[in-house]
C-alpha cells in the first residue's frame, strides 16, 4: 500500500518533533514545508519520516528528525543570520537552514555528497545556499565570520578553531562527546573570546572524519 506522504509528515511533526520540545513555529513550518523524502535516498523514502537515523553513506547518517528540530530551535535564526553548516550530508538541514536564515554555507568533505546535496536544494528551489567541498576539521578555512554554526555529525573534542568563526553574540550547535552518550552542547559567543555552554540533550552519532576520539591502548 502506498504511503500518505502528507499525513506522514504531518505526524512526523505533531507525534515526534513537536513532542520532544521543538515549540519554535517557525522551525515547525520549515521541517514541514521541506521536502525530507526528496533528501532521503530512494530505497529509505518509506523511511523518510520515521523516528530513525539513516545511512547516508561514507559511515554517515541524516540526522532523526527531533535531533533536527531540537538543533534548528537552538539557534535561534530569525531570518538575517548568516550561518555555517558543518557536515551537509544529505542537503535536508542545509535547505532548513537556509529557510530561517538570510544565507548557509555549508561544507563537507565529500564531493559526492556535495554535489548530491547541491542538485536537491537546486531541485527543492533554494538559492540562498553555497556548498563547498573540504575539510573542516583542520584544514578549510571561511573567509568570513557567522551569525551561527552547526555540526552535523559528532566530535570528540571541539576545535578551538570553529569558536573563532563566530560573531560576538553567534550561537554554535555541536554534538560531542564520547558514544554512546553524546551531549547536544549549544555554544554562545559572548564577546571578548568568551563563550557560554549549555548542555541541551543527549544523542549518539557517528563522529566527522579527523573528529573521533583518539585510539586507546590496551596493555
Amino acid at each position: 500500500m502506498a504511503m500518505n506522504i502528507e499525513q506522514a509528515r504531518l505526524n512526523m511533526v505533531e507525534n515526534q518533533v513537536r513532542p520532544w520540545e521543538v515549540l519554535d513555529a517557525r522551525v515547525l513550518d520549515v521541517i514541514a514545508r521541506v521536502r525530507r523524502e526528496d533528501f532521503v535516498a530512494a530505497e529509505h523514502r518509506q523511511l523518510a519520516f520515521a523516528d530513525l537515523c539513516l545511512p547516508l553513506g561514507h559511515n554517515e547518517v541524516m540526522m532523526k528528525p527531533v535531533v533536527e528540530g531540537r538543533v534548528l530551535q537552538a539557534l535561534e535564526l530569525q531570518g538575517a543570520e548568516h550561518v555555517l553548516e558543518i557536515g551537509t550530508g544529505s542537503g535536508f538541514l542545509t535547505a532548513c537552514l537556509a529557510g530561517l536564515s538570510a544565507h548557509v554555507t555549508s561544507v563537507d568533505i565529500h564531493a559526492d555528497f556535495t554535489a548530491a546535496a547541491g542538485q536537491r536544494l537546486q531541485a527543492a528551489g533554494v538559492s540562498n545556499a553555497k556548498l563547498v567541498t573540504g575539510e573542516a576539521v583542520n584544514e578549510w578555512q571561511p573567509d568570513g565570520l557567522f551569525d551561527g554554526l552547526v555540526v552535523t555529525g559528532a566530535v570528540h573534542a571541539i576545535p578551538p578553531r570553529w569558536l573563532t568563526w563566530l560573531k560576538p553574540g553567534g550561537r554554535a550547535l555541536v554534538i560531542r562527546g564520547e558514544s554512546p552518550v553524546q551531549h547536544a552542547t549549544l555554544l554562545i559567543h559572548e564577546g571578548a573570546g568568551r563563550y557560554r555552554e549549555e548542555a541541551l540533550f543527549e544523542t549518539d552519532l557517528p563522529y566527522l572524519s579527523h573528529a573521533e576520539p583518539p585510539p586507546r591502548f590496551v596493555f
